[in-house]
């Protein structure tokens, strides 16, 4: 997977993310907050359907290191466990399937704020 065209199309999808996220917060009274959450549930949308696979297949982590791609990570999680358990597989997927990123977000959250001191709005 070194074509030098899954680079292009990895930055091309990426950055084409990041562009429509940048549109949002310049010309719309969306909060970064507000951003995030509406990523990932387009993620799921999209991963719930098949059709965050195929973005995946053609950009690779162009598309799987956005918001985006985790929460279509967490809609795969879903299909799997339900397919394994039923109904009850709808709670537990999602955390199955998130929690490495979860705790990496939380360690290096947690390791950011013992290295560098935060300082209050002006």
């Amino acid at each position: 997977m070194s074509d030098p065209t899954t680079y292009l199309f990895a930055f091309l999808i990426g950055g084409a993310f990041c562009v429509v996220a940048q549109i949002l917060i310049d010309k719309t009274a969306l909060t970064p907050a507000r951003i995030l959450v509406l990523y990932v549930s387009v993620g799921v949308l999209l991963g719930a359907v098949g059709v965050y696979d195929k973005i995946t297949e053609l950009a690779g982590c162009g598309a799987t290191l956005p918001l985006c791609g985790f929460g279509a990570s967490i809609a795969k999680g879903i299909r799997k466990s339900v397919a394994e358990y039923g109904v009850l597989g709808i709670f537990k997927g999602g955390f199955t399937a998130a929690a490495a990123g979860t705790s990496a977000a939380l360690i290096f959250g947690y390791l950011a704020a013992l290295i560098f001191r935060g300082k209050p709005k002006k």
